[in-house]
């Protein structure tokens, strides 16, 4: 579903990313993991197309991006932090957003909204938001258009305990249906019903992309938390490692 292959990424003489090759395919739930700076969100940027490359390529569907906007109908993006009109209430919010992209889909995912209680302060307007509740209103938005692909970055971030296993849930609902899940955090203990694969990347590069059946044999942990720590300590891992 998307190819990646030697990706790079430079700003100024900084380099951000260095030969990049992954494979995600539907139905993967992929944990991006790695320390700050270590080109996460770039990589993220890059394959949403609001960053472009030094080189190399990202095909999605067999299809390049480069010049080619539409692929982004297929995902739905949470981001870490969103951003908003602070005039606008929760309500309009979500109409311009049903209305900016009504070519994509006239049946919409409204699970979210209904189960963490937007509607009931759909009057709010967000400048008046609390962190949690702004991200629920983009993590609604990520999913409210059915999309095949989902990148959530940093999703449960200031969610509340509740909340948090109402999100996590609905993506393991949504990858279940056959969905590619690409999910950044630093909560390692909240991804293990979540995903399946594990990419890590560090100061750009990637050191290893692995199932997590792999990662915990090869540990001989059985959390996914203390597993990757165990790598990451003992510097067992190779780059490029797939």
């Amino acid at each position: 579903m998307i190819q990646i292959s030697d990706l790079s990424k430079n700003y100024g003489k900084l380099k951000v990313l260095e030969n990049i090759n992954l494979q995600f395919s539907k139905g993967d739930g992929i944990a991006l993991i790695g320390p700050n700076g270590s080109g996460k969100t770039t990589l993220i940027k890059c394959i949403l197309g609001m960053v472009i490359p030094r080189k190399g390529k990202i095909l999605f569907n067999k299809k390049n991006i480069a010049n080619n906007w539409q692929y982004r109908q297929n995902i739905g993006y949470m981001p870490q932090i969103g951003r908003y009109p602070d005039n606008m209430n929760i309500g309009q919010v979500i109409e311009m957003m049903k209305d900016i992209r009504k070519s994509v889909s006239t049946v919409f995912d409204e699970d979210l909204i209904q189960n963490f209680g937007l509607e009931k302060i759909y009057d709010k307007r967000m400048r008046t938001l609390s962190g949690g509740t702004r991200q629920k209103v983009s993590a609604s938005l990520a999913f409210l258009f059915n999309s095949d692909v989902l990148i959530l970055d940093e999703p449960t971030a200031g969610l509340d305990p509740v909340s948090s296993e109402i999100l996590k849930n609905k993506i393991i609902k949504e990858r279940n249906k056959g969905k590619l899940i690409i999910i950044t955090s630093h909560i390692l203990s909240e991804l293990d019903d979540i995903i399946n694969k594990v990419v890590y990347l560090q100061d750009g590069n990637l050191k290893f992309n692995k199932s997590i059946s792999e990662i915990k044999e090869s540990t001989g942990e059985g959390k996914l938390s203390k597993a990757i720590a165990n790598i990451i300590l003992n510097k067992s891992f190779n780059e490029q490692n797939t």
